[in-house]
């Protein structure tokens, strides 16, 4: 199921974190989309962006999202705010929310993936 407006992709990309579904949620990427794991510490490509995300699907979280979108022709900016719950390997609780900031861009066939992805850029 392809992200047919901008702010489909925070909707499903919700979808695959809570299913546990890595490969699902990368095809919202482009190949050579940022993602910014921390301030100053950015990946790009999808085995990085894969890498990343397997450790916060490692939480087994649940992750809520609102998002709001500003389209403008073939760009997007995604402002999202979301909460997670979820576990840590020692077995500790995880209780967190954010703002998020992502870039999109339309693809030639339509659909929309992202190209930078900040979850902590509130």
């Amino acid at each position: 199921m392809p992200a047919r407006k901008p702010e489909d992709l925070d909707i499903m990309i919700g979808q695959f974190i809570n299913a546990g579904d890595v490969e699902s949620a990368l095809t919202l990427y482009e190949p050579d989309a940022a993602f910014v794991v921390e301030p100053g510490k950015v990946v790009t490509g999808k085995d990085a962006i894969r890498e990343v995300l397997s450790g916060v699907l490692a939480m087994k979280p649940t992750i809520s999202i609102e998002v709001e979108a500003v389209e403008s022709g073939d760009l997007a900016l995604l402002y999202g705010s979301w909460s997670l719950t979820g576990t840590n390997p020692d077995g500790s609780a995880v209780n967190d929310t954010g703002k998020s900031r992502e870039v999109a861009r339309r693809q030639p066939n339509g659909d929309w993936l992202f190209v930078i992805d900040d979850p902590n850029g509130g």
